[in-house]
């Protein structure tokens, strides 16, 4: 008997302890947490109902602070600024260029500035610009502040555009694309070199660069040092002089052709030397933009400098082509760096 009672109250405490209630440890966890959320929601709306214009001005000081304690703000400075969200956003820009023109440096100046947000050489990529409705539709995404770059300033932006070669859908959809600028507001500033001939160098110089690329084995159309500008300066090209002029000429009518189709919409006309020679026409882009005016600057390094008879290999040759002829004044140095 005495054995029946040890094995009895063995079990009882050690393989079969009572069982608690689950239902009841639940409710009891859920009283516990609606009593603490109605401690912490009543000692919330006191603090609110004694300090309610305090907390106000609070958040909107945050929400302006981002983008107005970065610049200094003047009064006559104001009306140009605005932070939108993409339904309200109206302020937009399309730099029109042709490659090698100063394009991509021009807009490393203008992303310099804190309220200006340039996408980009977006329809490099073909499928881009494959027809009308692909374009509409990726220019929708840039100027809806839906296209995300290195570049993208959406918080502070005041102005948001793209960089667009004039080769790429732009002379073909001409007509579709002037209507779309003209409905949504997009301002074009076009620009250009006045020198072609050193355009021309440029870009047989960048050609071959992405084949031979001299630079550790990879191909930069930009450089941001002294050394590297150097090094890819090196090489002098070979000019056609056979197909020269009709190059000369084809360029010279595709810049006065893309003018014409864009006249009737808002636009400035910028060429690449009279920015470097005076810095004065920053301050125009600024103020065609409307945004505040600021100190623009870039990091590139440019690559050809100096006299063009020191960067062409035949340059007798061409020299002997181009005179007495509307283009002999590119063989003259048009600025200096």
């Amino acid at each position: 008997m005495a054995d029946d009672l040890c094995f009895f109250t063995k079990e009882s405490f050690i393989i079969k302890p009572p069982k608690k209630n689950p239902l009841v440890l639940k409710m009891a966890v859920l009283i516990f947490v609606m009593v603490c959320g109605i401690y912490v929601c009543s000692t919330r709306i006191k603090r609110i109902g004694g300090q309610s214009s305090f907390s106000t001005l609070n958040i909107q000081v945050i929400e302006k602070k981002p983008c107005e304690a970065a610049i200094d703000i003047q009064p006559s400075e104001k009306p140009y600024l605005h932070f939108p969200k993409p339904k309200t956003f109206d302020r937009y820009f399309a730099i029109l260029s042709t490659q090698r023109s100063g394009s991509g440096w021009f807009e490393t100046l203008l992303n310099s500035h804190i309220n200006i947000s340039s996408n980009g050489e977006i329809f490099s990529v073909k499928v881009r610009r494959s027809n009308i409705s692909t374009i509409v539709e990726t220019l929708d995404r840039i100027y809806n502040l839906d296209w995300f770059t290195s570049a993208s300033k959406n918080e502070c932006t005041a102005a948001v555009g793209l960089k667009w070669m004039l080769n790429q859908g732009l002379m073909q959809h001409h007509e579709e694309i002037v209507e779309y600028f003209k409905t949504k507001g997009v301002s074009a500033i076009f620009l250009f070199r006045r020198n072609l001939l050193r355009r021309m160098v440029s870009i047989l110089a960048n050609s071959y660069d992405q084949n031979a690329k001299p630079l550790n084995g990879t191909h930069k159309s930009h450089v941001h040092s002294t050394h590297e500008a150097e090094i890819l300066a090196k090489y002098k090209p070979t000019i056609n002089t056979t197909l020269l002029i009709p190059n000369l000429k084809q360029v010279e009518d595709l810049v006065t052709k893309s003018m014409q189709y864009f006249k009737s919409t808002r636009h400035i006309i910028l060429y690449y030397e009279d920015i470097i020679n005076n810095h004065t026409k920053l301050l125009e882009v600024q103020e065609f933009l409307k945004v505040p005016q600021r100190d623009l600057n870039s990091r590139q390094v440019k690559i050809h400098k100096g006299a063009l008879s020191s960067q062409v290999e035949n340059w007798e040759d061409v020299k002997k082509t181009l005179k007495k002829t509307r283009y002999e004044s590119f063989l003259q140095e048009d600025y200096k760096l």
